[in-house]
């Protein structure tokens, strides 16, 4: 893919509960203009450790109009008891949606079609338009589940089935998710990449040392599939948001 003008905005901060407040601020904002602009928000979350200063900062955070807001998420892995805490969709009801007052929730469920539930999720994402998605990126530059053997910056559809990389698998358990590899799921349901850049305004979120190889392969490699998270730079208002170990690789010079 030929290089483009960047308009991304990276912001770093010293800490990550200082990068959990600063996003949170620009998150409630994002939300209460799409409510005053048309009266809702469709909000689309990540689940994952890196994500948890900034949601517990946007839960606190007073005047979100949050009974206008449409929650939806990104990614659900396929396997999983409807009561394993692991799930994405339990997460973010632990760490968000069962703590502030939504019009609607509405999460992947894979049970036992997830091709299936991905045709139903795709339906979801193109009744209408997402306002705010807030995402991460990971070791391997994947966003959502776009892990780069599946990542498709063309992709027809809005939610799919994938076979997750090996890469993506071990992060789980390094972010304390799983006990053991062998625990992790290998397929989930995620939204593709094009619907990731729907959203008419893309915050995304990256602590952690373990994340400076992919913050600076996603601000200065080429764009492409070997690092999905690159094709965020094509998004006309996508912030991204470090702290100082997440960005400790950018005082390199550039190869």
């Amino acid at each position: 893919m030929s290089e483009v003008e960047s308009t991304l905005v990276v912001k770093v901060f010293g800490s990550r509960a200082d990068l959990g407040a600063a996003a949170a601020r620009d998150i409630a904002l994002a939300i209460g203009d799409a409510v005053a602009a048309h009266d809702s928000a469709r909000v689309v979350f990540a689940a994952a450790p890196s994500q948890r200063e900034t949601l517990a900062a946007l839960a606190a955070s007073p005047g979100v109009p949050w009974e206008r807001v449409d929650a939806l998420h990104m990614d659900e892995y396929v396997g999983l008891p409807p009561g394993a805490p692991e799930r994405f969709g339990a997460w973010l009801r632990r760490h968000l949606f069962d703590r502030v007052p939504l019009r609607s929730i509405d999460v992947i469920d894979p049970g036992d079609d997830a091709e299936a539930e991905a045709a139903r999720y795709d339906a979801v994402l193109a009744a209408g338009p997402v306002d705010v998605v807030v995402l991460g990126v990971g070791v391997n530059g994947h966003i959502a589940f776009n892990d780069p053997p599946v990542a498709d910056f063309r992709d027809p559809r809005l939610a799919k089935v994938v076979h997750l990389d090996e890469q993506s698998r071990v992060q789980q358990v390094q972010d304390n998710c799983f006990a053991r590899l062998e625990d992790v799921p290998r397929t989930a349901v995620t939204l593709t990449v094009p619907a990731l850049l729907r959203g008419r305004r893309l915050f995304c979120l990256v602590p952690g040392a373990i994340k400076a190889p992919a913050i600076r392969a996603t601000l200065r490699e080429p764009i492409s599939t070997r690092w999905p998270s690159t094709i965020l730079r094509t998004h006309p208002d996508c912030a991204v948001y470090l702290d100082a170990d997440a960005a400790s690789l950018l005082r390199e010079p550039a190869r």
